[in-house]
């Protein structure tokens, strides 16, 4: 497994060299400039072409794409034209909040999508399985966006149970206090991507419990005496879970990935807000570098998801 882990590795070398090319190049290609009217609404067009020149956009885009590589491999991913501060300090403060909310997002995903999908394969076409059905088709079917506006509106403003902006609460000085705020901001946007992202894990589930439970060795166990709730403890759920657990790697990254939807309509200082500020305001380095970062992080969890499986199935091995 190590050889294969380490060959997988390999190839990704050209896969990110390709990447970063691309990234660059797009980020390059967008119509304006990260100085007019970030200094002054005022600026003369010699001064934005002074501040062009002085940080090197008028070089051809192979030579600005070589500093920027050469700055990358000594840890220097630029400073940023709209903060004023240096890249790496700036995603890495940014990550924290969305570590957090990514990491409460996934477990109340799980903790609700595992119970309602072994219910719902378990209770076949009764009325339970009926409106579980009923409740994934339609989540599936509402934007993601929209979700997360209604339940703002009405847990936020019109019921004011949850606060709608920020991380923590400005009270909110010491340890404790700091670590239930944020845990308080969290549970509005966290439990909205939860209810979203249990569509798919509910709907495989449901299938694999379906098709396990109607297996030769099930039949077996029934046959055995063994029973009803230790057959789908011990046998239904452990193989129900393979094509879940295939998602596992994706689900470790996307904790830095970070949520554009949430964190923009949330107002929640992570790094998908930062993206969408740093495209507004053209800041190409910030850009650049989350894309490059995003990419990365979905490759490993290629990687990921087919370690995590192998071992869940030891039928299973990479190669």
């Amino acid at each position: 497994m190590w050889k294969t882990i380490l060959r997988r590795i390999l190839i990704m070398i050209p896969e990110i060299i390709l990447l970063s090319i691309l990234v660059f190049l797009l980020a390059k290609m967008m119509p304006g400039d990260p100085f007019t009217g970030s200094i002054n609404p005022r600026s003369s067009p010699s001064q934005i072409h002074h501040l062009m020149k002085l940080n090197g956009l008028y070089d051809p885009w192979y030579q600005q794409y070589w500093n920027w590589i050469v700055h990358l491999f000594h840890g220097n991913l630029g400073e940023s034209y709209q903060y004023h501060e240096p890249v790496a300090n700036l995603i890495g403060q940014r990550a924290e909040n969305t570590l957090w909310l990514s990491l409460f997002t996934m477990i109340m995903t799980y903790l609700i999508a595992l119970p309602m999908g072994m219910y719902a394969g378990r209770h076949e076409g009764q009325l339970s399985d009926t409106l579980i059905r009923v409740y994934t088709y339609v989540t599936y079917c509402i934007p993601f966006f929209v979700i997360l506006i209604i339940g703002l509106w009405i847990f936020g403003y019109v019921l004011n149970w949850f606060p709608t902006t920020g991380s923590v609460s400005a009270t909110a000085n010491s340890g404790w206090q700091i670590l239930l705020s944020r845990i308080y901001h969290m549970i509005l946007p966290g439990l909205l991507g939860a209810l979203f992202s249990t569509v798919n894990i509910v709907q495989y589930l449901r299938s694999e419990v379906i098709d396990a439970k109607h297996s030769d060795y099930v039949k077996t166990a029934r046959a055995k005496g063994v029973p009803e709730k230790q057959i789908y403890r011990h046998h239904i759920f452990r193989n129900s879970l393979l094509p879940i657990a295939a998602f596992g790697g994706y689900s470790i990254t996307g904790l830095l990935n970070g949520s554009i939807f949430t964190e923009s309509i949330f107002s929640y200082p992570g790094m998908g807000l930062l993206f969408i500020n740093s495209i507004s305001y053209r800041d190409y380095t910030v850009i650049t570098a989350l894309v490059l970062l995003f990419g990365i992080l979905n490759l490993v969890g290629t990687l990921l998801s087919d370690i995590i499986l192998s071992l869940v199935d030891p039928r299973i091995r990479i190669k």
